[in-house]
């Protein structure tokens, strides 16, 4: 492995603000770095050796890219598949790897990989046509998932009653129970080639109601104990059961009797993990780059109470970006700011995030909300 020299070519699949997060950290490791993204204006345009526009759903422009590195990784899971199985095969190492990559790419596969390997989960229903979900077993009120193509709570629908079957996707999705619960947790667990298997301390998250994406996590969680060790174990399992190489996101549900079921899972950095590059030892991107270079993975701890918040584009807003509140929130010691380079904004489109980190764990949760009432995304 050339890792560390200067020589390795990494090559990262999508150019956004986890591409971004992940080269600032390999610069630290003398890592030669090529991105492909079909944005121009990409966030990662500026920072990395050399940057590739084209599409990540092409089976020619991925081969071609992959040929001209050492190594692959993603930075989203919306890739030619084909390409990677190819590449692969004539040699480039692709983490994670492209088996893992077609799995989560859809929904229902991955639902099926949970119940195979028992892994707790809501009961589910794969789904074909809209005369498959009208006979569905599942009882109202169920979730139904897009099996392909969803993100950052795009593809998600609830299913209240009869009424709401006009509405639903038509396409190809699952659904599953409504799930009850009391918190949704999150698990961030890396392993590398050699089988080492490390987790970050579980977290907590508030979800944005309107986006349905992560607007406020909480490190380290404060739950018992005993479901902090369950939590670990299940993200242990299922990295174990995939023999995946890098990083896996395990976002979970705690239900009101206590009980831990997977939501999804992702084979890459995670919003829910951004806390870590203030709040722990290693950060989940440096973890990322050991887990895939065959390194010791590093120490997780939590340094102190770390508070993440996202910064989203405010409703009303579209265009050039700009950041009301900014140096008020500067003031106060024990902010950082991270922002992700989008040139525009629109109304909830991921800007940036704001970690804050504090030994007082009320006073962090204190002057998050005064960030995220303070800093605004406008136009």
């Amino acid at each position: 492995m050339k890792a560390f020299y200067g020589d390795l070519k990494l090559g990262i699949l999508g150019g956004g603000q986890l591409g971004r997060m992940l080269i600032q950290q390999a610069i630290n490791y003398n890592v030669n770095i090529k991105v492909l993204d079909p944005d121009r204006e990409a966030p990662c345009r500026k920072l990395c050796d050399e940057f590739t526009v084209g599409s990540l759903g092409d089976y020619e422009t991925v081969y071609k890219f992959g040929k001209t590195v050492d190594m692959l990784t993603i930075e989203i899971e919306k890739v030619n598949v084909d390409a990677l199985d190819q590449l692969e095969s004539e040699g480039v190492l692709v983490y994670p790897q492209s088996r893992i990559i077609r799995l989560i790419q859809d929904k229902g596969l991955q639902k099926q990989f949970f119940k195979e390997n028992d892994i707790p989960t809501a009961p589910f229903q794969v789904i074909s046509s809209p005369e498959e979900l009208r006979e569905s077993h599942i009882p109202f009120p169920y979730i139904q998932k897009l099996r392909r193509d969803g993100y950052d709570g795009k593809g998600v629908y609830k299913v209240i009653d009869e009424s709401y079957l006009d509405n639903a996707f038509k396409e190809p999705s699952l659904i599953e129970e409504w799930v009850d619960f009391e918190k949704e947790i999150a698990v961030i667990v890396a392993r590398n080639d050699d089988g080492d298997i490390s987790t970050f301390p579980v977290v907590e998250m508030e979800f944005n109601p309107k986006a349905n994406l992560v607007e406020f996590l909480i490190s380290p969680s404060t739950l018992h104990f005993d479901i902090q060790v369950r939590a670990e174990a299940i993200a242990k399992k299922i990295a174990e059961s995939l023999k995946i190489v890098g990083l896996l996101a395990v976002e979970m549900f705690l239900d009101k009797q206590g009980n831990i079921l997977v939501n999804e899972v992702a084979p890459r950095p995670h919003n829910s993990g951004h806390q870590t590059i203030e709040g722990n030892t290693v950060s989940q991107f440096e973890q990322h780059l050991r887990a895939i270079f065959n390194q010791p993975l590093g120490d997780t701890k939590n340094l102190n109470h770390a508070i993440m918040v996202n910064l989203l584009g405010e409703d009303g807003y579209e265009g050039p970006a700009q950041y009301q509140g900014l140096e008020e929130v500067m003031k106060h010691a024990g902010v950082y700011v991270h922002l992700y380079g989008k040139l525009l904004t629109k109304p909830l489109r991921k800007m940036g995030h704001v970690t804050i980190v504090d030994a007082d764990r009320e006073k962090a949760i204190e002057t998050a909300k005064f960030v995220q009432a303070t800093l605004k995304v406008v136009s």
